[in-house]
């Protein structure tokens, strides 16, 4: 059967993929539409298995909230030249959308959670084939909040650091987002000083003991110095206690407070943290593009 060009094109809008991949998989199909769609779609998995590793430390960061639920996600792809591609950003879009919608419990269930004709690892694996990059799911976090109650929600740089917070006593998204800025600029690792595992406290606390010591401080006034310093280490990891970026010369405790809030919780993801990186120049990636 004669393979038109109009055949060729209705195959790239179904699927994304490339011209040539277009044309073989509907000669291998003899024409059929349909049965091509699922050769490119097995092709894809196996060119996503190829990737599989590769190390994705790009990526962006989503928020997406729906009434009293919302989602924050991180979405990997190798490169960052890939993440600005505006096909990735609606896949990102699409998977927050999904899981704001189904609420898994784990990636794991995450991708073989259902999606149109398949599973979002399905899905997943079909855009590898289309953008041309291994991507993955890494995490994310599906919270609740009451009808009193506000989400904040900041990406940062298009993304590069996605911001989800919670505050009780204030319907005010404004407010809510005031204080998950602060998280994007600050980093803090608590809300409060109560949530500072007693373990870590302790550790610190005997890390500037041994510190005052060795400064040659008299043992009686160490325990004053050390709590000093303590004071000095909350504010460093503890959200309430921190300086506001928008008015230092408050807390971010007094800030939230003086709105009749509390802050509930929060989750900031950037990415690529903790991740290992390919050490790669724009020149080099460029190249390795075009090799492929």
């Amino acid at each position: 059967m004669a393979i038109s060009a109009s055949m060729v094109k209705e195959l790239r809008e179904k699927t994304g993929a490339g011209m040539m991949d277009c044309k073989k998989a509907l000669t291998e199909t003899n024409g059929d539409i349909e049965k091509a769609i699922d050769y490119l779609r097995e092709k894809g998995m196996a060119k996503a298995e190829k990737k599989a590793d590769r190390i994705a430390a790009e990526g962006l960061a989503s928020v997406v909230s729906e009434g009293n639920k919302a989602v924050i996600v991180e979405v990997n792809a190798e490169t960052d030249f890939v993440a600005k591609n505006e096909n990735f950003q609606a896949l990102v879009q699409t998977i927050a959308k999904h899981l704001l919608a189904t609420a898994p419990k784990n990636t794991e269930e995450a991708l073989q959670s259902k999606m149109d004709d398949g599973t979002l690892e399905d899905y997943i694996n079909s855009q590898i084939a289309k953008i041309g990059e291994k991507i993955s799911l890494r995490r994310f976090e599906v919270v609740e909040k009451s009808d009193n109650a506000a989400f904040g929600t900041y990406l940062h740089m298009g993304g590069r650091i996605g911001v989800l917070t919670v505050l009780e006593g204030t319907t005010d998204e404004e407010v809510a987002k005031d204080v998950a800025m602060h998280v994007a600029a600050i980093n803090p690792k608590y809300v409060s000083r109560e949530e500072v595992p007693e373990e870590e406290a302790n550790r610190e606390r005997e890390v500037l003991k041994q510190q005052a010591l060795n400064e040659g401080k008299p043992e009686k006034i160490v325990e004053k110095m050390v709590e000093g310093r303590m004071n000095k280490f909350f504010e460093q990891v503890c959200l309430l206690d921190q300086e506001f970026v928008k008015d230092s010369d408050q807390k971010v405790g007094k800030y939230v407070k003086s709105k009749g809030a509390s802050v509930k919780s929060f989750v900031r993801y950037e990415v690529g943290e903790g991740m290992e990186k390919r050490e790669e120049n724009f020149a080099d990636e460029v190249a390795s593009q075009m090799k492929k």
